[in-house]
């Protein structure tokens, strides 16, 4: 499978292209809003996401039929971001399952800075 390409055509919200890698009955999963689609809706959500977007691939682990990814996406401007991480099961390259957490980027919680811990990644 070609998480790379994939990643690109959906970063580039390319609606032509994102069909080729879903096997026609893909089940997609975002389950911090409870939510299921099917190929078509995922590649509607995606698409019509308001704006344009952009994004970088920040790990990626393959492991038999199996691809998890994290992607950090953020819109053009860069006002906002948010982190996404994708299990991605595959048949013969094509995405079967796609199971994926989105979380808006943000500043630490108070009550944490307030205790003084931790420091920033980058």
């Amino acid at each position: 499978m070609d998480i790379k390409g994939f990643w690109k055509d959906v970063l580039s919200q390319n609606r032509a292209e994102m069909p080729k890698y879903f096997r026609d009955d893909a089940v997609i999963r975002w389950h911090c809003s409870n939510e299921q689609f099917e190929v078509a809706e995922y590649i509607r959500a995606n698409c019509d996401y308001p704006g344009k977007w952009d994004g970088e691939i920040e790990r990626i682990e393959e492991i038999g039929n199996s691809i998890t990814s994290v992607v950090r996406v953020f819109s053009a401007d860069r006002a906002t971001s948010f982190h996404v991480v994708s299990f991605i099961k595959f048949n013969e390259d094509l995405i079967v399952e796609m199971d994926e957490y989105w979380s808006d980027d943000g500043k630490v919680p108070e009550w944490r800075r307030e205790m003084g811990i931790g420091k920033p990644i980058h």
